[in-house]
């Protein structure tokens, strides 16, 4: 951006020095070797490095440009080229700054600062200041800055930024917080179990930064085009030195040529998607999958949480004692309004259904992967696995019911095994339909379900919503030779949202993570959604193809302007100065173009929702 402000002062000063004042051609032209020196050496210095490296991108016209300007003593039009390329740097910033915004506006929902409490006494800290086993208080309607433990109050908070889950998530002492999370209508104190950098909410926001900071080579679509278009404009510039013998028409051909609709269109067109990608709650960590996308022809599919809601329901309550039927719902409901399980919801659904009773709950605990336990109206309950209970009383192995599909928790009340709640994953309302339009609206030609559950599950969800192709129980590493096999046959989309989906989204040409399940699956993925929504997947496929219809549009329409003005550098007609002014004003049409690809269309969507 420098370059550029300084160009248009150098060539301002140029033009004064020329026509405001007597002095000779030598003191105006210094402002021009000035731009050569300190902007066009910079700038040839680094094409020279990509040629070392044998990349030839279609940026090499410019170097040419530039450094014949200097030969010929042609030092305007070469400080012109100079600020072509420094002003699409300069614009290119500019558009990353708009994209970026939407990430920076969630950014400014963390606090900067904390209610630390200290033997009763609360006072304001800045948030790095908070340590692992601090109290923090967090107030009604504020934004909890911490991942961690109630200790004290009653209340709920609303996880659905963070979480997906569109209800308000209960909290005692002894319920896990996160950070990011909207407190309601009581304060709570929490005992901090992370440090602000290592929460929750700080590695969602790692994710978001990435896709701002991360520099890939946006230009692929352009070194293509650059491809045949640079050696046709080279060669019609050396026609027409040769045709006429003057190596200025070179240099008018060279200028005219410069593929700044390549350089500049293609990546703000791509910045602009990005843009209106993150104002769609779906996050562009690698910018190559919006050119690639459309032109994926498999989309394979993780189960859970993708093609299904990942909220099972409750559909068999096998008893010890079905008197006590009622009361084990009862019990168990009320000690799961402080969990965060997937099973947890399905059983408060089942037991409002049932109009259940609900107890008063203390001392819960729900250490990772260790189930749930509570004091529930003066009964001790747990509600954890098959697997867990058996390590503590091998003797229920004849008392517990066979496995069967599906998910399944086991009840325990006063340490006496009491009952087994079995659920099924519930597909999307809009898997059936979102599927049967995949190949006339995206040509997706095959489409593919490769999940790690059990078989019966697998083909249960495959028969519901259409899918023909089914691997069941495979593994992260079996999941990883499937992708790579099918991307070797084609270009593949990858959507998965758990973490030993992480090598296939890494190895599909373009991993589509969905929600925030798992830190190391969005590290993983191109494409992150933060609402889990089939229309998601679909707004970001129209998003990728009409990135690629626009870009294609300004950088082949900049093209064929160029050309036509190649032909009249030739002929003598566009001298370089002029030549490069006439570049200038295809530059401004092709980036204009460019820029409605941010322009929300009137929908993205075009599959009915059932």
């Amino acid at each position: 951006m420098l370059i550029a402000f300084f160009a248009i002062g150098m060539i301002t000063l140029h033009l004064v020095l020329r026509f405001g004042t007597e002095t000779s051609e030598t003191i105006w032209n210094l402002p021009l070797l000035a731009v050569l020196t300190f902007g066009g050496i910079p700038l040839v210095w680094d094409l020279l490095q990509k040629m070392f490296r044998r990349e030839f991108g279609s940026d090499l016209l410019a170097g040419i440009s530039i450094v014949v300007s200097a030969i010929l003593d042609e030092y305007l039009a070469g400080a012109l080229v100079v600020l072509m390329l420094s002003g699409g740097e300069a614009l290119e910033a500019f558009a990353v700054s708009n994209a970026s915004s939407v990430l920076r506006a969630l950014s400014k929902r963390m606090p900067s600062l904390a209610h630390r409490r200290v033997d009763s006494v609360v006072t304001d800290v800045p948030l790095k200041e908070i340590a692992i086993g601090d109290l923090v208080a967090v107030f009604p309607h504020e934004t909890c800055p911490v991942d961690g433990t109630v200790i004290e109050g009653h209340g709920v908070m609303d996880e659905s930024y963070l979480t997906g889950e569109p209800y308000l998530i209960s909290k005692a002492p002894g319920a896990s917080v996160l950070s990011g999370a909207i407190n309601g209508e009581s304060a709570l104190i929490v005992k901090t179990d992370k440090l602000a950098i290592d929460s929750r909410y700080a590695k969602i926001m790692e994710v978001m930064r990435s896709s701002e900071q991360q520099k890939p080579k946006m230009r692929r679509m352009a070194d293509k085009l650059g491809a045949w278009y640079t050696p046709l404009a080279v060669g019609i510039g050396l026609a027409a030195w040769l045709a006429s013998g003057d190596p200025v028409r070179f240099l008018a051909v060279m200028v005219v040529a410069t593929p700044c609709p390549l350089l500049i269109a293609i990546p703000v067109a791509i910045i602009g998607s990005i843009s209106l990608a993150a104002r769609r709650a779906i996050i562009v960590r690698d910018p190559i999958s919006l050119e690639t996308a459309d032109t994926c022809r498999t989309l394979i599919f993780d189960k859970t949480g993708t093609l299904t809601y990942g909220e099972p329901n409750l559909i068999a309550q096998l008893n010890v004692d079905e008197a006590r039927a009622a009361e084990v719902l009862s019990y168990a409901s009320s000690l799961e309004r402080y969990s965060k399980h997937p099973l947890s919801q399905a059983i408060m659904v089942a037991a409002k259904k049932a109009n259940s009773v609900e107890h008063a709950v203390s001392e819960v605990s729900e250490p990772p992967g260790q189930g749930l336990t509570g004091n529930v109206n003066g009964h001790k309950v747990e509600v954890t696995s098959r697997k867990k209970v058996l390590a503590r009383q091998p003797s229920l192995d004849d008392l517990l019911p066979p496995q069967a599909g599906g998910l399944e928790c086991v009840i325990m009340v006063d340490d006496q095994y009491a009952a087994t709640f079995r659920f099924r994953d519930t597909p999307r309302t809009d898997g059936a339909s979102f599927i049967r339009h995949l190949k006339p609206r995206h040509k997706i030609s095959r489409t593919m379900l490769v999940s790690g559950d059990r078989e019966s599950e697998v083909a249960y969800l495959a028969e519901q919503v259409g899918i023909r192709e089914v691997y069941a129980s495979q593994s992260p590493e079996q999941k990883l030779r499937i992708v790579n096999e099918e991307t070797a046959k084609a270009n593949t989309i990858f959507v998965g949202d758990g973490i030993n989906d992480a090598p296939a989204l890494m190895a599909a040409t373009v991993g589509v993570a969905f929600g925030q399940n798992s830190d190391v699956t969005t590290e993983a993925a191109d494409i992150v959604v933060m609402d889990s929504s089939l229309q998601k997947i679909d707004e970001f496929l129209h998003i990728s193809r009409r990135m690629r219809r626009i870009a294609l549009q300004s950088a082949i329409g900049g093209m064929v302007l160029s050309v036509v003005g190649m032909a009249f550098a030739s002929a003598g007609y566009l001298p370089p100065v002029a030549g490069a002014i006439c570049q200038e004003v295809i530059d401004v049409v092709a980036v204009l173009n460019a820029l409605r690809v941010a322009i929300p269309p009137r929908t993205l969507i075009d599959f009915e929702k059932e």
